[in-house]
């Protein structure tokens, strides 16, 4: 599966993680407008708003934007670090999905907003990164270039159950090459990562590396390059 824009406007992801487990703590639609528009309260209202993308967003926004610019932020890194249970991964066995994590730096890409439409984008991608509370929403500072802006990312709540913290190396190959879930595996999410920032001159070793170490372990992956 592919997640499009028509599976935000639907609520599709709330339907897939209740369905998976209907245990799993899911954040109702009014939680997620409360969330929104606290953040939105701190921003300007005619100001576009500028989002900061390290992983899926960079190869599949799934929003409308204006325009978008290789930036670096400074004080967090990109690592494997949160477990997913339905959309790379199942609840027997976990996959790993990417976030923002505190310390060192990290290289994406910034998508700007226009302001006029910046609250009903937004709202798509709460559907889509707050859904279950493993994101935090923050505005943090980015450089494009020489060019400092204040963006919005989604960093990792570091007191959510699926945090999973720094992994070991072998545990998240591990994990790559085992789990499978609604969206594919962490391994299709590794390559797509690696292909986007790629196409944008952008090399992360860390990613790098892994995938080197899965090709080595699962020659059959060598087409996703």
């Amino acid at each position: 599966m592919t997640l499009t824009r028509a599976d935000l406007e639907s609520d599709r992801l709330r339907k897939l993680f209740t369905k998976a487990n209907p245990h799993a703590r899911v954040l109702s639609e009014d939680e997620l407008e409360a969330s929104l528009q606290a953040l939105l309260t701190t921003h300007p209202d005619a100001e576009d708003v500028w989002l900061f993308g390290y992983g899926s967003l960079i190869w599949n926004p799934s929003i409308h934007f204006r325009e978008r610019h290789v930036a670096r932020l400074h004080g967090y890194h990109r690592r494997f670090c949160l477990w997913s249970h339905i959309g790379r991964g199942s609840l027997t066995h976990p996959g790993l999905v990417l976030g923002l994590d505190i310390g060192g730096c990290c290289r994406g890409v910034a998508f700007r907003i226009d302001a006029a439409h910046a609250a009903n984008e937004l709202r798509l991608l709460w559907r889509r990164e707050m859904v279950l509370g493993s994101y935090c929403p923050r505005w943090i500072r980015v450089t494009m270039g020489e060019r400092p802006v204040r963006a919005l990312a989604f960093i990792v709540n570091r007191a959510h159950p699926a945090y999973a913290g720094r992994l070991p190396t072998d545990a998240v190959l591990k994990t790559m090459l085992s789990a499978s879930g609604y969206l594919g595996t962490p391994a299709d999410y590794l390559i797509e990562t690696i292909r986007a920032l790629l196409e944008h001159g952008v090399r992360d070793e860390y990613l790098l590396e892994l995938r080197k170490r899965v090709l080595a372990l699962r020659p059959d992956y060598a087409h996703l390059r």
